[in-house]
């Protein structure tokens, strides 16, 4: 699903009329955030959204996990695994595929042990079998079966709250005040051009998405056709083009997209017309792995790796490690 244009404009009718919905939904919302969850035996660190579409959770939970390395902590990602149709609680290996596990985990696995489990409280003790001595959620902050030691909100800098209003009649995901009540830190992705949280008191820091530099050296003086299926193609398009890669043509599909034979025909047939390289975000690249009436287009196209470089690091990792007594 495409999320809706008027979600990150000013409240306009279609907004109006469903703000019951939104009403209704967000007090539902609200009592779940309230709920009570299982503590874990260990931390658990949570890198949550308050707004539905991509914001850079994944690569944010991948900068606290890689921090938490560093301090010698042995961190697992717990996550419902969202595409996949495995239920969990099942560790991610290098024979899953993204109709197993969804797409992110195959990323989030690359950094540390993964638990895929749509029951959190029993992704947390499989997690936790396994020899986690923290644990990073991505997403989930919104799902009150785990305590946190540590929540992390992460907004998009150029979306912002959007209209402030609640699905179905805007983007938010609750309420916002309850959010940020439950929240301990606030992390802007990108330069800001829209509404932000009001001033909460929390934490905020700055981020910005920086590619892969010999990702980038195998672009460089190429025409492109970019494509992705993620929550905000517009972020991937917006980075491209700030490293100065020409992607004539750009193809945005709904979040979590489910390629087909005629997609790969139709963006293989597109870039040999016009003679362009295809280049897309590693999560896409992955929903491709494994599905032979894609391998044409998996094998022509080139990932564009991306890694979260946080502004104000020394107090963001001061604030990470200090969620499992580091500091």
């Amino acid at each position: 699903m495409k999320a809706p244009g008027f979600w990150w404009t000013r409240p306009a009718a279609a907004a109006a009329l469903l703000r019951p919905f939104g009403m209704l939904y967000g007090a539902i919302a609200a009592r779940r955030l309230a709920q009570g969850g299982e503590r874990a035996a260990v931390p658990v660190l949570c890198i949550g959204n308050p707004t539905v579409g991509g914001a850079g959770k994944t690569p944010a939970a991948i900068a606290v996990a890689r921090l938490l390395i560093a301090a010698g902590d042995r961190p697992a990602f717990l996550t419902r695994g969202y595409g996949g149709n495995s239920t969990g609680p099942i560790l991610v290996e290098a024979a899953h595929d993204s109709v197993e596990v969804g797409d992110e985990p195959l990323l989030l696995a690359r950094v540390a042990p993964t638990i895929v489990s749509r029951d959190r409280a029993a992704g947390a003790r499989r997690a936790i079998a396994q020899g986690a001595t923290v644990l990073v959620m991505d997403d989930g902050f919104q799902n009150p079966a785990l305590q946190k030691d540590l929540a992390i909100l992460v907004i998009d800098g150029a979306r912002g709250v959007g209209n402030g209003r609640v699905i179905p009649a805007g983007p938010l995901r609750a309420p916002l005040a309850p959010q940020l009540a439950r929240a301990q830190a606030l992390l802007i992705v990108g330069e800001v051009a829209a509404a932000m949280p009001p001033a909460s008191g929390l934490p905020t820091f700055h981020a910005r998405l920086v590619p892969d530099s010999a990702a980038l050296s195998s672009l460089q003086g190429r025409r492109a056709l970019a494509f992705a299926g993620i929550g905000n193609p517009e972020k991937f398009f917006a980075t491209l083009a700030a490293a100065g890669i020409n992607a004539q043509i750009q193809r945005g599909f709904p979040d979590h997209h489910r390629y087909r034979a005629a997609d790969a025909a139709a963006l293989l047939g597109e870039a040999e017309r016009h003679d362009l390289a295809l280049v897309t975000t590693e999560k896409d690249l992955a929903r491709m792995q494994g599905d032979g009436g894609l391998a044409a287009l998996a094998a022509r196209t080139r990932a564009l790796p991306v890694e979260l470089v946080i502004s104000e690091q020394d107090a963001f990792r001061r604030l990470v490690l200090s969620a499992v007594k580091r500091v």
